[in-house]
């Protein structure tokens, strides 16, 4: 089962932005420009502003001058609200399929883990919540050390 990389493609996005918005206040960039910073195809950038503009993270125009743009700055988004905006709500899934009845364990799992990827979640959350994307576009502007 592949992971699934909206979470980072949508940071890359706006990480992206944001940079753009420290050069040109009124910058705006398109779903192609995007698309090729992450080397994916502009149709999946276009999914996820839909998702990011939604979640009132981006504003994003069509037409001649269109593009996308942070809708508050950099330091105001953390990396919770990206993943609250384009990913599931729920980060770890249990099985889906009816226990087996005539197994211990099948009928047990539910019980023993569902309180790890609780605790897991919210581990995560409380993590995502600290960092803002405004910490990710200074890091990018250091200088890589060789």
């Amino acid at each position: 089962m592949p992971a699934n990389s909206r979470f980072a493609v949508a940071t890359h996005v706006l990480t992206s932005l944001a940079l753009a918005a420290e050069d040109d206040p009124d910058a705006r960039l398109t779903s192609d420009e995007l698309a090729a910073s992450v080397n994916t195809s502009p149709v999946v950038v276009r999914r996820l502003i839909g998702r990011l503009q939604a979640a009132g993270l981006v504003v994003a125009q069509t037409g001649r001058r269109g593009g996308a743009a942070l809708a508050r700055p950099a330091a105001k988004i953390s990396l919770l609200d990206i993943q609250r905006a384009v990913d599931e709500p729920v980060l770890f899934g249990l099985n889906p399929n009816q226990p087996n009845p005539q197994c211990d364990v099948s009928c047990r799992m539910k019980d023993v883990l569902g309180p790890v990827f609780a605790d897991a979640e919210r581990a995560a959350a409380a993590r995502l919540a600290k960092v803002r994307l405004a910490s990710l576009v200074a890091a990018l502007r250091t200088p890589r050390r060789a």
